[in-house]
C-alpha cells in the first residue's frame, strides 16, 4: 500500500468508526434533553421580561435595601432572550420560590450575551463585580457592600433550564 493510499484510506475508516460510534451513543442520550419543561402558571417559561435595559440603578437600589434589611443581594446577570436566564427568572417568580424571594434582594441585570461576540450589553455590570461572563445567567450573591460571596459558583448557572427545580431551590436556600 502506498503512502498516498494510506492517507486516503485512514480518514474513510475514521469517519465510518465515528459514525458507528455516534449511532451507538444515541440511545444513551437523555430523553429530557428534547423535552420541553413547564412552570405552572407561566405561558412560556423560556421567555421573560424581568431583565430591564438599565440595570445599574436597580443594582444600587438592591444594595441599599440590603444594607437596611441585612439580606444578601441575588444578582442575576442574564437577558430576556436567553432560555436559561428566562427560565430562572420565571421560576423565581413562582409561589414555591417565595422563601427565596424573602431571603434575598433580587435584581435582574440585562447584560445580553457577552460570551457571544457583539451580543453583550451593559458591560459595566460584570466589570463592577469582577466577572468575565462565560455564559448566562451568571448569578452572584452579594453582601450589602457589593462583595461577591459566591465567586466560584456564580458562573455555574449557565444551565439553569436543565437543572431540577429542587436543586435550584436547595442551592439558593443553603
Amino acid at each position: 500500500m502506498t503512502e498516498t493510499s494510506c492517507k486516503t484510506y485512514r480518514p474513510a475508516m475514521t469517519r465510518k468508526f465515528a459514525l458507528a460510534f455516534a449511532a451507538a451513543l444515541l440511545p444513551l442520550a437523555p430523553a429530557s434533553a428534547a423535552e420541553t419543561r413547564t412552570i405552572p402558571g407561566v405561558a412560556d417559561p423560556y421567555r421573560s421580561d424581568a431583565f430591564g435595559p438599565d440595570p445599574m440603578p436597580a443594582i444600587d437600589a438592591a444594595l441599599a435595601k440590603a444594607g437596611q434589611s441585612g439580606k444578601p443581594v441575588l444578582l442575576v446577570m442574564g437577558t430576556n432572550g436567553c432560555h436559561d436566564s428566562a427560565w430562572l427568572a420565571n421560576l423565581l417568580a413562582t409561589d414555591r420560590f417565595a422563601p427565596v424571594r424573602d431571603r434575598y434582594e433580587i435584581v435582574y441585570a440585562d447584560i445580553g450575551m457577552p460570551h457571544i461576540r457583539g451580543l453583550g450589553r451593559n458591560p459595566e455590570v460584570a466589570k463592577r463585580f469582577g466577572f468575565r461572563i462565560r455564559g448566562t445567567p451568571t448569578v452572584a450573591i452579594l453582601d450589602a457592600n457589593g462583595t461577591v460571596l459566591n465567586r466560584k459558583a456564580a458562573p455555574e448557572w449557565r444551565n439553569a433550564a436543565s437543572r431540577s427545580d429542587d436543586d435550584i431551590y436547595n442551592e439558593l436556600m443553603d
